[in-house]
């Protein structure tokens, strides 16, 4: 009898194990790595490292210690380890400003962004409030055409032609076509063969040469209005700006940019009175005009002038909702809205670097932007345009620069605002409020990314994140808050 009922038992036991492994067998790798992790005893604490970081889509861990003491007393303060960690390890941001990448960490820098820029514009951050009263312009400044583009019109035909004319290459000169404001078509040329690729990728590569003859070309400007030697302006005003750069439906890169006039003390010291809006105006309106940059001179394309184009935007910065142009709020709304975009989104190239044309040619792209590409990496074996790495940067079309930049004295800095908020989570965590006291460190990086469960878990929760932040959004504005 005993006999009889442990085979039962020893059966049913063997029944269920294999029903379980069969189970588990039917589960993708990322499911049994949540199980695995979630028999991990110090789960909970993976989960609290991952909501700290916001559900970070590629975080990097350190490993390490820190402890604080008092240099008069020899006593222990706070001290922290990694050692009781999952791993033994800690979780930080990626940093990645690119949404494509990690949007949590894009939110965050778009955040930084509009605090740098409206530090510039109204104040704050240890910028004088002042500054709101200084003169301010929204510039938009853009390429020259490299060929016809379909485009959208609102409406209307993109390119109508009543001729019916057709370009050497046999193929129409115009486009009777009314575009939606989301065509695939929009960006690309009439005729490929048409087109001036080169051109474009030369002037990519010399945008950030050509914003510094910009710069220089409005300082002249200035100086001879006001009579003064160039080498001397300084001791009466200074330019100060900060610029985004964005792609356009055209795979073309084009500036906003916010440019001010600031006393010779820099932010918050009054302009000469002579230093108008109006003056600053023309002086952009000259430099777009003159600035030019020659690319290196080759056999392979000839001679090049680059230039800007003829689209030139100049507004009025408001600092209060009254009055035309846009305010400071709406400005550095603009600019942050535009830093976290990759080349991605704007399907104007990708996010990583290739290794060559098979890349090229298997990049998910429009045959226009694999076509820059593909020029980008043949000049980029060119010696005499070899310093300008066109190889490197075929990704983002040979445009090198930073998304944005800013003249020194615009406002504050990304690392300011980042040690701010560090500053801020540390005082949360270890107050102190002890003059005497002394935090050493001790830190090495030990790896990055998820295993493929925790990948999902991040995604989950930077999910739940932003629907929380949209909600608390949603609510302010009901009860009639500007979001």
């Amino acid at each position: 009898m005993l006999n009889t009922s442990y085979e039962v038992t020893h059966s049913t036991f063997r029944s269920t194990a294999l029903e379980r492994e069969k189970r588990l067998r039917l589960l993708s790798d990322v499911d049994r790595d949540i199980i695995r992790l979630a028999h991990d005893p110090l789960f909970p604490r993976l989960l609290e490292q991952i909501k700290a970081i916001g559900g970070c889509a590629h975080p990097v861990y350190l490993s390490g210690s820190t402890i604080t003491h008092d240099t008069l007393t020899g006593e222990v303060i706070s001290s922290y380890s990694t050692a009781g960690e999952p791993g033994e390890r800690l979780a930080v941001r990626c940093r990645n400003r690119r949404a494509s990448v990690c949007a949590p960490c894009a939110y965050l820098h778009a955040g930084d962004t509009y605090q740098l820029i409206r530090a510039g514009l109204s104040g704050g951050k240890n910028i004088p409030n002042a500054v709101r009263d200084q003169p301010r312009l929204f510039v938009t400044l853009t390429a020259p055409s490299f060929g016809a583009v379909h485009r959208f019109r609102d409406g209307q035909r993109c390119r109508p032609r009543r001729d019916g004319g057709l370009c050497e290459h046999g193929r129409s000169v115009g486009c009777g076509l009314v575009h939606i404001e989301d065509d695939p078509a929009l960006g690309r040329p009439l005729c490929a063969d048409c087109y001036d690729y080169v051109g474009h990728i030369l002037w990519h590569a010399h945008a950030g040469r050509l914003w510094d003859r910009f710069t220089t070309a409005a300082r002249r400007h200035l100086a001879s209005v006001a009579g003064i030697p160039r080498s001397r302006l300084g001791d009466h005003l200074v330019v100060s700006f900060a610029k985004v750069a964005e792609y356009q439906k055209r795979a073309a890169i084009h500036f906003h940019a916010v440019v001010r006039l600031d006393g010779p003390a820099g932010p918050g010291d009054p302009s000469p009175t002579w230093a108008t809006p109006e003056l600053l105006a023309d002086a952009v309106h000259a430099a777009a005009v003159s600035a030019n940059v020659r690319a290196p001179e080759s056999d392979a394309y000839g001679d090049v002038l680059l230039v800007w184009g003829r689209q030139l935007d100049v507004r009025p910065i408001r600092a209060f909702a009254d009055g035309e142009g846009p305010t400071d709020d709406a400005v550095a709304a603009y600019v942050a809205k535009y830093v976290s975009k990759g080349t991605v989104e704007t399907g104007a190239g990708l996010d990583y670097r290739v290794t060559g044309p098979d890349d090229i040619h298997a990049a998910v792209v429009t045959p226009h932007v694999r076509a820059l590409m593909a020029t980008c990496w043949r000049l980029g074996g060119l010696p005499e345009l070899e310093h300008l790495r066109l190889r490197t940067w075929a990704h983002s079309l040979g445009y090198r620069g930073h998304i944005l930049s800013k003249s020194r004295r615009y406002s504050t800095t990304y690392t300011a605002l980042r040690e701010e908020r560090a500053a801020h989570q540390r005082a949360d965590i270890e107050p102190t409020g002890n003059s005497a006291a002394v935090t050493e460190s001790n830190w090495r990086y030990v790896g990055s990314g998820y295993t493929p469960g925790a990948a999902r878990l991040a995604a989950g929760i930077a999910e739940e994140i932003a629907t929380s932040r949209e909600l608390a959004r949603e609510e302010m504005a009901d009860r009639g808050f500007e979001a």
